[in-house]
C-alpha cells in the first residue's frame, strides 16, 4: 500500500530527486546488512519472540512514517523498517520448522502465493486511499495497524517452540539417509539449538544473544554453501536485468505504451500467484526432487528471457512474460528449498537471512550492469541476464552430486 507512495510524498516535503534516492538506497543497505542479523536472531531467541519484535518495530516505522511532516522524520521511519522488516524471512524459517522436508516446497509455494496477493491488492488500496485528504497519512497508519493485527495473530498462534525442536529432533534420528557430515553437523548445532528455544532465551543477556549471532554468521560463512548463494546471486541478478528496463524497452522496441506494459506486469504478478499454488502438483511431478526441478526452471527461464530478448514482434514478449511468471516463482521457491535441505533446519533463520542478503546485493548491482548495458542496446539487459542464468546453470550441473543429497554440508567447528 505505502512503497508505491513513497517517492510521491518525499517529493511534496521538499526532497530532491538526489535526497530522495540516497534514502531509498539507505533503506536497501540496512536491509542488506540486518537480514542475516535478524534471521540468525531468530535461530537463537526463537520464531515467535523474534516474529514479534520485528513486527511490533515495524508497526512503529510506519507509524512514524503517518507522522513525517519533514524530510528528517520520514527518514527517521525508515530505520527501524528497514532494520527489522524482516518478517517473511522469519515467517519463512518457521513454516520450515513446522512441516517436513517433503512438503515444504508446496507450503512455500502457497505461502508466496498469499504474498503475490498482497504485492497485487496493495497499490490499489493505496492507490484509492491516496486520493482522498491527507491519503498517505491515512494509508501508513492503516499499514502500522496491520502490523499491530499481525502481532496479536502471532500472539495466539498454537504454536510451541520446545515441541518443534523436539519433532524435528524425532524426524532427524528417524531419517535413515543421512551422512555422517549430516550428523557432525547436527552435534555441533543441536546444544546451540536447544538452549536458544528455551523459554528464558529472549531474556539472555543482549552481549550473550549477540555473541551466539556472530559466531552462528561465522559458521555459515565458513561452510562450504558458497555455490548455493552464488546462483542466487545469478538468477536474481538475471531477472531483475529483465525488469530492469522493461517498459522502455518495450516503449523503445514495439512503441508500446508505459500503461500496457504495466498492465502486463500485473498480468505475469498474478499468474506468479497461480504458479505459486501449482508448486504441489509440480514438486509430485518431480517425486519432490528439487535440484533436477530447480535445475529445469533455471533453464526454461534462460530460455525465456532469451526469447525476450530476441522478440521480433508483442507476441513473443507475452508468451515469454506468461511462462517466466512460472518459472521464476518455481524457481524461488525451489533454490529455499535447497538451501534449508543442504544446510540443515537448525540454522533456517540464518540461512534465509543470508539469502535474502544475497537478493539485496543483486538489487544493487542489477541497476548498474543494466545501465552499461543499456548504453549497448534496449535489450542489452536481458541478454546480459541471460549469460548470468547460464553461468548458474553450469554450476548446478558441476556440483550435481551434492544437490543431489541432503544435508551433506558440513558447518566448520570454531
Amino acid at each position: 500500500m505505502v512503497v508505491p507512495l513513497m517517492n510521491l510524498h518525499i517529493k511534496s516535503l521538499g526532497a530532491s530527486h538526489t535526497v530522495a534516492g540516497i534514502i531509498g538506497s539507505l533503506y536497501g543497505i540496512m536491509q542488506l546488512f540486518s537480514s542475516t542479523f535478524v534471521g540468525c536472531w531468530s535461530d537463537i531467541v526463537g520464531r515467535r519472540y523474534s516474529l514479534l519484535a520485528c513486527i511490533l518495530l515495524s508497526a512503529l516505522g510506519y507509524f512514524l512514517l503517518g507522522t513525517s511532516t519533514t524530510v528528517f522524520l520520514f527518514a527517521l521511519s525508515r530505520v527501524p523498517v528497514g532494520i527489522f522488516k524482516h518478517t517473511l524471512s522469519i515467517s519463512k524459517a518457521l513454516l520450515s520448522d513446522l512441516v517436513s522436508e517433503r512438503d515444504r516446497p508446496l507450503v512455500m509455494g502457497r505461502f508466496n502465493a498469499a504474498s503475490g496477493v498482497g504485492f497485487i491488492l496493495g497499490p490499489v488500496v493505496g492507490g484509492y486511499l491516496t486520493e482522498l485528504e491527507d491519503g498517505f497519512y491515512q494509508t501508513s497508519f492503516i499499514c502500522a495497524s496491520i502490523f499491530l493485527l499481525n502481532a496479536g495473530l502471532v500472539w495466539m498462534l498454537p504454536w510451541n517452540e520446545e515441541s518443534i525442536v523436539n519433532k524435528k529432533h524425532e524426524h532427524d534420528k528417524k531419517r535413515t539417509d543421512n551422512s555422517s557430515a549430516k550428523r557432525d553437523c547436527d552435534s555441533h548445532l543441536k546444544p546451540v539449538n536447544n538452549g536458544a528455544m528455551a523459554n528464558d532465551s529472549p531474556l539472555q543477556s543482549p552481549w550473550v544473544q549477540i555473541t551466539t549471532v556472530l559466531k552462528r554468521i561465522k559458521e555459515i560463512a565458513s561452510s562450504d554453501l558458497w555455490d548455493i548463494f552464488l546462483i542466487r546471486l545469478l538468477m536474481s541478478v538475471a531477472i531483475l536485468l529483465y525488469y530492469s528496463n522493461f517498459t522502455l524497452a518495450l516503449d523503445e522496441r514495439f512503441g508500446v505504451k508505459p500503461l500496457f506494459s504495466g498492465y502486463l506486469l500485473s498480468y505475469s504478478s498474478t499468474l506468479g500467484v497461480l504458479a505459486g499454488c501449482l508448486l504441489g502438483p509440480i514438486t509430485r511431478l518431480y517425486q519432490h526432487n528439487t535440484y533436477r526441478l530447480l535445475l529445469h526452471s533455471s533453464t526454461f527461464t534462460c530460455v525465456l528471457i532469451l526469447l525476450y530478448a530476441s522478440a521480433l514482434g508483442m507476441w513473443m514478449v507475452i508468451l515469454s512474460s506468461t511462462f517466466l511468471a512460472f518459472s521464476t516463482t518455481i524457481g524461488r521457491t525451489c533454490i529455499i528449498d535447497l538451501e534449508l535441505t543442504i544446510g540443515g533446519n537448525e540454522a533456517s533463520g540464518t540461512l534465509l537471512g543470508v539469502g535474502q542478503s544475497v537478493t539485496s546485493v543483486g538489487r544493487i548491482i542489477a541497476p548498474l550492469l543494466s545501465g552499461i548495458a543499456q548504453e549497448f542496446s534496449p535489450c542489452g539487459p536481458p541478454s546480459l541476464g541471460v549469460g548470468l542464468a547460464l553461468i548458474a546453470i553450469l554450476i548446478m550441473n558441476i556440483n550435481k552430486q551434492k544437490y543431489c543429497s541432503s544435508g551433506n554440508v558440513k558447518l566448520k567447528n570454531q
